[in-house]
């Protein structure tokens, strides 16, 4: 039962060398599939290409995998039990919003960018707006990507740091040199395998800790027992407040659109599914990508009720052992597993491989966006040879910018779950707006695109500052109540109860947030509906001037930008009509071959070769 672990405390926590010595396998593996790759690419064809899209051949299962690992970082790996620990098993309803995303950008999105062939999600603002938009939209992301990666490499630094002793400063290199590594050398097709590697690895970690976990409460019926008694099972929660942190609609409306700024606009995953062989490949990508986020996010929600099964009597956060939320799971590892060496080192290597994901992830998308965006058409004629050696080049100097950015994200007090997908949101929603704009509105102009993410931009930048400074209480948010009342008394120091009274988990409501009223109310909306709103009033700002500055003529749009003429009007297109789009509402006067410096991205006759076979 869990009363054995009410009355115990965690002394001297730290890992053994076992520990050590599962964790340094993983990394291994990682480093030697990077090198694996490397050596097979040197004794076969050497492409740009091939070192951002795996040449354009790999297989859906993996690709699927390497989708799902990508976001599945140590933020989530951490955050997730946590959050479900607090908020109860309503978390699970993340999986329909990230199924509807799954979905939408199947049908929608990855039609658009495989015909077209892009490497760069960017390379279509081109094509639809200008070189304009494309140079904001891949600022948008370098920023978002070096932010996000920051806080996902400084996530376990931080939290393996004060509930391990494990030295933060060693943490961050290690981590920011070993994806820099494998990622230079093995480019794509070394991120996706070693992502289908560390995704078995973060599921035999969530897998042990479940077994074990239920086993010491006393069974699967009395972690239920508990869970319901505590209010844990609660799928009935289709309140309509938007200052509740997470309900049905919460999951369903703000984070779909989360998900979907991530999957549709986000150069990170376009640059996986597109790498697939066909068309259809890529489709089935995404929905294993769906099934591998289902399980992952099951695994780890699941991992917080049993978790508040163990501790429902005796809560290490309100007893003082621990000083933050993102602390319970190192703590529960550590506690359920101190007489089996070697089983908290596969925790470590669970939560680092959420890591190493997603920061390789984000290094090579990052190397594409500024090559195929950026620096190409500087490029035009040099050899392949010096493409790739400075596609390598700047992996590294990502690599290292991401880890100088996780260092000065240190100096700042942000919650790591909270913080990622407020990111996102922040930067990537008025993005997903331009899309929008571009493949289902044509009569969206630049200005209208400029404007609307613009303001879509601010406003969401508003809010976030906004809700930082004025949060919403604990009641507000709907964190369900924990105890400790079983804990020994000495455990429970005067300084412990005074931390947990400022802890978001415990702490009364604030008579200054009980009376909020006006902007306070609406800086407290839940942070899931922040890209959520970025993206729709990007949308209605963007047509809105559209209109008034004088729409574009659906004929002066080129072949293959618009989904709803996509089928016909992406067969046998000429090369003269791909480069820059014409001038908005004038006649049309094609490019020559020769004079078209953008020919080269963008090769639908070979694209419509690809998709003979696999027209969905």
């Amino acid at each position: 039962m869990s009363s054995s672990r009410v009355d115990t405390e965690l002394d001297s926590p730290g890992f053994g060398l076992l520990d050590y010595a599962v964790f340094a396998a993983m990394l291994a593996v990682s480093v030697a599939i990077g090198l694996f790759q490397s050596v097979h690419k040197a004794a076969g064809r050497s492409e740009v290409e091939d070192f951002f899209t795996g040449g354009r051949q790999m297989p859906a299962v993996p690709v699927g995998m390497s989708l799902c690992a990508s976001f599945m970082s140590a933020v989530q790996v951490l955050g997730v039990p946590s959050e479900a620990y607090l908020y109860g098993l309503k978390f699970l309803y993340m999986c329909l919003g990230q199924a509807l995303n799954s979905l939408l950008t199947a049908l929608l999105f990855l039609p658009i960018y495989y015909r077209l062939g892009i490497t760069s999600s960017n390379q279509y603002l081109r094509m639809r707006f200008g070189r304009g938009m494309q140079l904001l939209g891949s600022l948008q992301f370098l920023i978002a990507t070096l932010l996000y990666t920051g806080i996902v490499i400084l996530a376990p630094a931080l939290i393996l740091n004060q509930a391990t002793g494990l030295n933060m400063w060693a943490s961050l290199f290690s981590t920011g040199f070993i994806c820099t590594f494998y990622t230079t050398l093995g480019g794509m097709k070394a991120v996706v395998w070693t992502d289908v590697f560390q995704v078995v690895v973060m599921l035999s970690g969530f897998i042990a800790i479940i077994i074990h976990g239920t086993l010491l409460v006393g069974g699967v019926s009395e972690v239920l027992h508990i869970a319901t008694n505590g209010s844990r099972i609660n799928f009935n929660d289709f309140g309509l407040d938007p200052q509740k942190r997470y309900s049905f609609w919460s999951f369903t409306v703000g984070g779909t659109m989360v998900w979907l700024s991530m999957y549709a606009a986000n150069q990170a995953q376009v640059q996986r599914y597109i790498s697939c062989r066909t068309e259809r490949e890529a489709q089935w990508a995404l929905f294993v990508n769906q099934v591998g986020l289902c399980v992952i996010v099951s695994s780890a929600a699941t991992c917080g009720v049993v978790m508040f099964a163990l501790y429902c009597h005796c809560d290490p956060l309100k007893s003082g052992r621990i000083s933050a939320p993102d602390q319970y799971m190192p703590y529960m590892v550590l506690d359920i597993f101190r007489d089996l060496p070697g089983v908290p080192g596969l925790f470590l290597a669970c939560a680092y491989s959420g890591t190493l994901s997603t920061v390789s992830t984000s290094i090579n998308a990052m190397a594409a966006v500024t090559m195929e965006d950026l620096l190409k058409p500087c490029l035009f004629g040099s050899s392949q040879r010096k493409q790739i050696l400075l596609s390598k080049a700047l992996s590294f100097m990502y690599g290292a910018s991401c880890v100088t950015t996780a260092a000065l994200c240190s100096l700042l007090d942000w919650g790591v779950l909270q913080g990622s997908f407020t990111v996102m949101g922040v930067v990537n929603g008025p993005l997903l707006g331009a899309f929008i704009l571009g493949i289902f509105i044509p009569a969206t102009n630049k200005p209208g695109v400029f404007v609307g993410v613009a303001v879509g931009f601010c406003l969401a930048l508003w809010l976030a500052v906004g809700s930082s400074i004025y949060p919403p209480s604990p009641q507000r948010m709907g964190v369900l109540p924990t105890s400790a009342d079983h804990c020994l008394s000495a455990n429970t120091t005067h300084s412990n109860t005074s931390l947990m009274d400022r802890s978001p988990a415990s702490s009364p409501s604030d008579p200054k947030q009980s009376s909020q009223h006006g902007l306070q109310d609406f800086y407290s909306i839940s942070y899931l509906y922040f890209g959520a709103l970025s993206t729709s009033v990007t949308v209605l700002v963007g047509l809105m001037v559209s209109c008034l500055t004088g729409p574009t003529k659906r004929a002066s749009i080129r072949p293959g930008l618009l989904w709803w003429d996509l089928e016909p009007k992406t067969r046998h297109v000429p090369q003269e009509n791909l480069g820059e789009p014409e001038s908005q509402n004038k006649t049309t006067i094609p490019k020559s071959p020769e004079k078209s410096e953008e020919k080269e991205d963008v090769l639908l006759i070979r694209c419509e070769v690809r998709k003979s076979g696999s027209d969905v």
